[in-house]
């Protein structure tokens, strides 16, 4: 089974590259949990703690495309090193701002700075796939390998985030995804070898290759839903562990939601698909939506885990057809940013997902804010069937390369 796996990593600098990615990439499970952890605590406002961590995340969303373009243009290892140290800068005054008491906007504020600053190293590792293995059936496995580290990050992040912020200090789990981020990304951009060549010259031509919008735009809106999901999903968890007086298992339920995610990918990554990445992207899309519809009346964190365990099947198979979707539809020099573009769909609905969630948390309980997510997994899945009438990509000649 895992056979797969270790062909893709034997590629020169894979694993390396591949294993910096996920230290670097432990900020985007921990960070938005921590801060509202950490605002909960000191105020005891979900609906603040949500309204900061949509700001983190709306700063993300806004620059995640500028960013995917310039390590395109420029190279990553030019772009890298610039962003982290100012999100770390942000960050740290953010924590500053929180523990002073200093007043609104200044939270929102150095929360938005550093959404935008944080590096987007899933889009910066994928390009580095791309450009590495020009067999499609192999890229596929690589793509698959990435989803389970996503997930793998996700699994650890929840539980170190919760369990720093709630029995070291409310800052601790913050800072240490800052020092994560920032040690990880240093390191990736060192990795000169296996970067993807910077397309400076190309850009100056003014000969941009069209970005096939077609796809992308409904996979965008596609990624908005599940932003809102993912989003409201986690404030939720928090809120509905702090009712029942267990604020601190809000970190292993969310990691068990992320476990089933990696077991799905896991599997994913060592199938031979005959159907497309379309046709995936449909149907584990709609599944992700009837497994979450019991939510809203789970009565026990146990219940919960389950469900959501159940309901992270759906995720990376989702996100993987997704990936590859945006790869055999986007030019080869603009991967990076076409990835960025469906990446910030889902920071977009992450953002109002947390906001929204903890409006309603505030002001009906937990167990009902569960609609939210809900609600956004039927939304996605009403609009995936949609994505029939797309048309179908042309096979560029490095998708027919042996294997």
């Amino acid at each position: 089974m895992l056979t797969p796996y270790r062909r893709v990593l034997a590629v020169p600098g894979a694993l390396a590259f591949s294993l910096t990615g996920v230290v670097a990439r432990l900020p985007i499970s921990m960070v938005s949990l921590g801060i509202v952890l950490l605002i909960s605590a000191r105020t005891g406002s979900y609906h603040l703690a949500g309204m900061v961590a949509a700001a983190y995340l709306v700063g993300n969303a806004g620059f995640a495309v500028v960013q995917g373009r310039m390590a395109d243009r420029l190279g990553q290892s030019r772009v890298l090193p610039w962003t982290i140290l100012v999100f770390t800068v942000a960050m740290a005054l953010m924590m500053r701002a929180v523990e002073a008491g200093w007043p609104t906007p200044w939270p929102h504020l150095l929360a938005a700075v550093g959404g935008a600053s944080l590096p987007q190293i899933g889009s910066c590792v994928r390009a580095r796939w791309s450009h590495n293995v020009p067999d499609k059936r192999r890229l596929q496995t690589a793509f698959a390998l990435e989803a389970v580290l996503d997930e793998t990050v996700f699994v650890l992040g929840p539980l170190l985030v919760t369990v720093l912020a709630t029995t070291v200090h409310p800052v601790a789990g913050v800072g240490t995804a800052v020092v994560a981020g920032l040690v990880g990304t240093l390191a990736l951009a060192a990795q000169r070898s296996t970067e993807p060549p910077a397309r400076r010259h190309h850009a100056r031509s003014g000969a941009r290759e069209p970005m096939g919008w077609a796809v992308l735009a409904p996979l965008v809106l596609a990624g908005v839903t599940l932003g809102l999901f993912f989003g409201g999903s986690e404030v939720a968890t928090v809120a509905f562990a702090d009712e029942l007086g267990s604020k601190a298992a809000s970190g292993p339920v969310l990691a068990v939601f992320a476990l089933g995610s990696l077991l799905a990918g896991l599997v994913s990554g060592t199938v031979h698909w005959q159907s497309s990445n379309a046709s995936r992207f449909r149907v584990f899309m709609v599944a992700l939506a009837v497994a979450a519809l019991p939510l809203p009346f789970v009565d026990s964190l146990l219940v919960l885990g389950a469900v959501l365990f159940v309901t992270g099947f759906g995720v990376s198979p989702t996100l993987i057809a997704v990936v590859a979707w945006v790869e055999e539809t986007v030019p080869p020099r603009r991967l990076t940013e076409g990835i960025s573009i469906v990446t910030t769909g889902m920071y977009v609905g992450v953002a109002p997902g947390a906001a929204l969630v903890g409006a309603v948390v505030d002001s009906h309980g937990a167990s009902a804010s569960f609609w939210v997510p809900v609600a956004a997994a039927a939304a996605g899945a009403l609009l995936a069937p949609a994505t029939l009438l797309l048309p179908s990509p042309a096979p560029r000649p490095s998708s027919l390369s042996p294997r």
